[in-house]
């Protein structure tokens, strides 16, 4: 008879076989069998099934990807190599659907969402060159006029 390599009729496994894990077999980085733990020990029922815990793995991969690349995209937009809870705030709240998810959540160290209400805005006057649009520039025009004033004041004396 054959030694310890191959199978006889199909009885038992060849003892060089690896194992190899459920989350490799569904091709996720999440892992299968510690979901499937937290289910059973979860007590959210009497049984779980075998698919139960693939499906969660999955989703959670699927949701953990969506946010760090929108938070990775938050990092680049503010020239940073390292997500920080900020750039997940940032993610999070300008997508519309993440937001929605977890609208009631809240990200320690996150910030809060910029925003200046309307009415605090300065108003714009015009869409012309010459006239003024902000209060910056109001102020730029004035500096500019006192040092003309100046300019005349020592070219008269």
């Amino acid at each position: 008879m054959s030694s310890g390599g191959s199978t006889k009729g199909g009885r038992g496994k060849p003892k060089s076989t690896k194992s190899v894990s459920r989350s490799s077999k569904a091709g996720l980085q999440f892992p299968v069998g510690r979901n499937a733990r937290f289910l059973k020990v979860g007590k959210y029922a009497d049984r779980v099934g075998a698919g139960a815990p693939v499906y969660l793995s999955a989703v959670l991969e699927y949701l953990a990807a969506e946010v760090l690349e929108l938070a990775g995209n938050a990092a680049r937009d503010n020239e940073k190599n390292r997500i920080v809870p900020r750039h997940i705030q940032l993610a999070v709240r300008n997508d519309e659907e993440l937001s929605k998810l977890l609208g009631t959540v809240t990200i320690a160290n996150g910030g809060v969402m910029p925003n200046i209400h309307r009415t605090l805005l300065p108003k714009k006057m015009g869409k012309g060159r010459d006239e003024i649009g902000s209060a910056s520039q109001e102020f730029r025009l004035f500096i500019m006029e006192i040092r003309l004033s100046n300019r005349i004041k020592f070219v008269q004396v």
